[in-house]
Parts: structure tokens; sequence; C-alpha cells
């Protein structure tokens, strides 16, 4: 693997010899938008696209990383007031942060990284940044931590150190991701459960629109406010509902007159798309990809029309994708630009590449970009002869 020779290399001429490789991938989120803050489901699967970090303990206690991609430095101590000035460098400092707060051990340690995930696409290089040091400080300190702690060690080093409020999802997927199966995760309980998901004659691809709407943010908080009016209104009927997912189709019809049309549409976008995803991992125990296929389409015009996050981009390579049999794609992510995700069987793919590039260009004045995607492991050791 042509990273992990750079990253051997640099860490030898940085920090001499010896060391050990650890790997943290990226996610996808085959369906499920929106649900998190809803206390439904989503269903992540790590993918083959990650960081990779080589790490050794150096018997002080500092931390001297170097960032390959950004070819900076930094050095740090491990008290909170030691919080480096470099944005990249704010989320190993975190890990190590977060990591003494629940009573693990961080000892001083010399660490060279890269990663592959492309940045800017919605699949989550912070969350395999988080994960890979989380693992990797975990198991060099013997600190016992479980998977689910070190998903919560990188969604509170978002929180507290990088300035994001995130669900859990990202750090989940890159923690428990594993190769051939996707991972359906309820955000209220917690619970999970894998799914097959072997797609034979099909393959993931990402298409970036290359496209940041600005409007991201405040729309979010915008729609959440929604969902939890509609909740509210339901609850006032049905006292069992702690959140939108906890609701009944029926129970949003009976309080549409007391809501904005605005916060019905919201809510009844969440209320189908917990049901999609229950749908998906029926059809993905029955290797039934043509309904996993539909529901994406599905998503994607909830998304579009009664959730409106998409943008004309996204809507463009959807329809296309729609009109050339693409199996199934929709927008992923927070929406408002971003990348589709569409699952293309093979003999359809080169033609469907060639017509996104070529009628996307000529629309918007730029290409997209494709990423292919593979559900696989997530943070890890490698061996040692990796």
């Amino acid at each position: 693997m042509e990273m992990n020779k750079k990253i051997q290399e640099k860490f030898a001429a940085l920090f001499g010899e010896g060391g050990a490789t650890y790997a943290a991938s990226g996610r996808i989120n085959l369906i499920g938008e929106h649900t998190d803050y809803n206390g439904g489901y989503v269903f992540p699967g790590a993918i083959d696209k990650g960081i990779l970090a080589r790490i050794k303990p150096n018997g002080t206690d500092k931390v001297r990383l170097f960032s390959v991609d950004y070819n900076e430095r930094s050095e740090f101590g491990l008290a909170e007031q030691d919080k480096p000035s470099q944005a990249w460098a704010c989320y190993v400092f975190g890990v190590c942060r977060e990591t003494l707060k629940r009573g693990g051990k961080v000892a001083g340690f010399d660490a060279v990284f890269a990663g592959d995930v492309p940045l800017g696409a919605g699949l989550s290089s912070s969350a395999a940044l988080e994960s890979v040091f989380a693992f990797a400080i975990n198991e060099m300190n013997g600190n016992g931590l479980d998977k689910f702690e070190l998903a919560k060690i990188g969604q509170s080093t978002e929180h507290n150190y990088c300035g994001v409020k995130c669900g859990i999802m990202d750090q989940f997927a890159s923690c428990f991701g594993k190769a051939g199966s996707l991972i359906r995760l309820n955000c209220k309980t917690l619970e999970y459960k894998y799914f097959p998901f072997n797609p034979k004659g099909y393959r993931l691809l990402l298409i970036d629109s290359c496209v940041k709407h600005e409007l991201a943010s405040s729309a979010y908080n915008k729609r959440r406010a929604s969902c939890e009016n509609a909740a509210a209104a339901i609850r006032k009927n049905h006292p069992e509902v702690e959140f939108l997912s906890d609701a009944k189709r029926v129970w949003l019809d009976e309080v549409r007159d007391n809501i904005p049309e605005e916060d019905f549409l919201r809510a009844e976008y969440v209320i189908g798309e917990v049901q999609r995803v229950l749908d998906v991992c029926d059809a993905l125990e029955r290797d039934d990809y043509e309904t996993v296929g539909e529901m994406m389409y599905q998503t994607h015009f909830g998304l579009s029309r009664l959730y409106e996050v998409s943008c004309d981009e996204l809507d463009f390579l959807n329809k296309l994708a729609r009109r050339m049999d693409v199996t199934g794609s929709r927008v992923m992510g927070g929406g408002f630009g971003g990348c589709t995700i569409n699952l293309v069987k093979n003999e359809l793919y080169d033609d469907f590449v060639k017509a996104a590039r070529e009628q996307f260009t000529a629309r918007f004045g730029h290409e997209p970009k494709f990423y292919d995607v593979v559900v696989s492991d997530g943070a890890r050791k490698l061996p040692a002869n990796a």
C-alpha cells in the first residue's frame, strides 16, 4: 500500500525505527438521513478510504505529530492548557484529553499520519482521524475501553475541542465497521445490528457535486426545530412519543391542523425514513438489491420535496440516475450540496459515469468527482508486515 510505505518512511526519518501502524475508516450512510436527532435509525458502514497512522510511545509527556497531508508538525503536552494552534492537531489533542477524562492512561507518543478520505465529500475524515488515535491510544496504554467508549471519545472531541455538535453515527461507523456488513444503529437506545451487504454485480459510487450551499447550518437548525414542534404536538395525544421516530404516520395526521404545513412535511419525511431503513434491512436479508435501490430513490424524493435539503445539482444527478436505470440513488448527508450515493449495476457503470461527467459539466460548468467505495473494516491495528 503506497500510503503506508510513505508514512513508514516519513516516520523513520523523523522519529527513527519502530512503532506500529493503525487504520480507521471514513463512512457512508446507505439510508437513514436526518433521523439521528429524531431518535431514529441510521444505516452506515465503514469504507475502504480512511486514515493511517504510524505511532510509537516516546517516553515523555509530549505528543509529537506530523501530518503528511498538511506537511506540518505539531507538538503539545497533555494538559488542558496545551491545546495546539493547528485545527488538524486539535482532533488528536481532543482524543488524548477525552481518554484522560475517562480515567484512561495516555503516555507521550510520536506519530505520522495520512489519509485518502476525500475532503468535503461528507465521508467523515474527521471521525476516521479521531477513531484511529482513540483505538491506538487505548491499545498502546492497555486502557481496555470498549468500542462504544472509543466512539464517544471521538464525538466528545468534536463537541469540546473542534466546535461541532455532531451525533455519534460517524465515529460509531468508523469504530464498529466490518467488511461486508452495514450497521443499523438505533440513535435513541444505541442498540445496533449488522446486516449483510455483498452487492455482487453492483458497485457503490459516490458522485461529488463539488458544491456546498451556504444554507446548510441555519437550515439544519430550522428543520430540527420543525421536527421537535411536530413531536411535541403528537405528544399531547400520545405521551409515549419521546422523539419523532416514536410516532406513527396516522398520529401525525391527527395534528395536521395544529402545526404549520412546513413542520408537517418535515415530520412526514422523518417518519417515512425510519420505516425505509427497516425495509432496506429486510431487503438485504433477502439479497433484494432492487428494493434497496427503490428505497434510496424514495429517500431522495423525501429529502428534496418534503425536507427540502437538496439542490439543483443533486436533483440533476438523481434524475439522471433514474433515467439511466441505475438501481438506486440519493443525496447522502445533510444536503445543500455534497454527494449522491448510487447503487449501480456493473454493466451500466461506465456509461453512467460518462453521462454524469458530460451532462453535469454542460449544465453546471464544472466536473463532478467520482469515488468508488467498498464497505470495509473499521478501526484496527495493521499486521507488522502490511
